[in-house]
């Protein structure tokens, strides 16, 4: 399989781990039978930043997280603990300390200390973290470790279909990628979990600048469904083994990267047939940009419009106009699906039906709006709303 370009980006045909980063993942009890528990681990210690959800209700792994890597400032990190099933979110002080648990099985399997652990959870929110099982699975954990990303991807899946990594060159070093998540996605930071790996070297301030750079036009413009986790967690570690590369350069192919994660990540939205991809151009300015994109990307009639293949456009232009905050002139506003203009001067051109579904009905539906106010652009990801992501929640807590 060939390596794939995107944005002048090669990325590798099998994820693979920078040098000095293996991963192990196995089956602990919190599932039936799947992979629930996965282990990423550094063979020395690494310059670490992390951004975590805004979410009022952060689970416990986020309240120690931001203990162990202090949003703005980095810290240094040895390993990543990650389970699946069970949150540990809306469980008081005893989720609490149930994560310092997780992250100290973690550090005694590796030699290490637990402030160099994070710790994450995914799943079901409520349920108290079965805490001795993670203990008891960790152990022997070190001697399973091995160079695959997809199976430490698949250890922390929930809803996801199939597990996700990617990986890059960036000068003599590597960049990968290890992401989940499918429902409960609207990030004001990240997607629900992502984790990336690097052997170049930075210092933690630095990658904290970097990352916060990679999320704002990438995770943070993803919605799977408007809601934003409670566990949501994007970290970077960065081991040095490498040596030094360019800046610029890394943080392009980190930007890149995130990119395509986070299209990956819409693609696998619960029930999702459709990516959607929604450039807004000529906005007055960048934050009007985001918001008048990310409106139409999570209106729901949009979405259903895209799954239906039912060319509405008065939907696109209710999505923009309800931005009552933002420079809107409908005089000024044109918009096309897929290449094929369907609005001109807020008013729906006379285009072939026939045609609009066609595109419509297509994998990838790219909706771009033009305000004619400014100079700015933003682009939002997001999928169509489907039957499936009914079903798939109708019944999450009780699956």
């Amino acid at each position: 399989m060939p390596d794939s370009t995107t944005s002048d980006v090669t990325f590798h045909a099998a994820p693979r781990f920078p040098r000095g980063f293996r991963c192990a993942s196995r089956n602990v009890g919190l599932k039936p039978s799947a992979r629930d528990l996965t282990l990423f681990a550094s063979e020395v210690d690494a310059a670490a930043a992390a951004v975590f959800t805004r979410n009022h209700f952060p689970g416990a792994p986020v309240v120690l997280g931001r203990e162990t890597v202090p949003p703005g400032v980095g810290g240094t990190l040895r390993a990543i603990i990650a389970n699946s099933k069970v949150s540990n979110v809306a469980t008081g002080a005893a989720g609490v300390a149930n994560a310092r648990r997780m992250a100290a099985a973690a550090a005694a399997e590796l030699g290490t200390s637990p402030d160099r652990v994070l710790v994450s959870s995914t799943g079901v929110i409520g349920v108290p973290l079965p805490i001795e099982k993670i203990e008891r699975g960790v152990v022997g954990m070190q001697g399973d470790l091995q160079d695959d990303p997809l199976v430490g991807a698949e250890g922390i899946m929930t809803t996801d279909t199939h597990p996700k990594a990617l990986s890059a060159s960036v000068g003599g070093a590597t960049i990968t990628w290890v992401a989940k998540g499918s429902g409960m996605i609207e990030p004001n930071m990240a997607t629900m979990l992502a984790y990336i790996f690097t052997d170049a070297a930075f210092d933690a301030p630095t990658l904290d600048r970097l990352l916060r750079a990679a999320v704002a036009p990438s995770f943070n413009m993803l919605s799977v469904d408007t809601d934003t986790s409670t566990s949501d967690t994007c970290a970077i570690l960065a081991n040095g083994l490498a040596g030094a590369v360019s800046e610029a350069d890394f943080l392009a192919v980190l930007r890149a990267g995130c990119t395509r994660m986070t299209e990956t990540l819409a693609r696998d939205g619960e029930g999702a047939e459709h990516l959607l991809r929604v450039t807004v151009r000529g906005a007055r300015d960048d934050r009007e940009a985001r918001v008048v994109a990310k409106s139409i990307v999570n209106s729901p009639l949009v979405k259903t419009m895209v799954h239906g293949a039912d060319p509405n456009v008065g939907r696109l232009l209710m999505a923009v106009g309800k931005c009552f905050d933002c420079t809107i002139r409908p005089a000024a506003t044109d918009a096309w699906i897929n290449g094929v203009q369907v609005v001109q001067r807020g008013e729906r051109l006379a285009f072939d039906d026939a045609v609009v579904r066609e595109t419509l009905s297509r994998e990838v539906v790219e909706i771009e709006v033009a305000l004619g106010v400014g100079d700015a652009t933003a682009v939002a990801y997001g999928c169509d709303l489907t039957k499936g992501y009914v079903e798939e929640n109708a019944a999450y807590y009780s699956s």
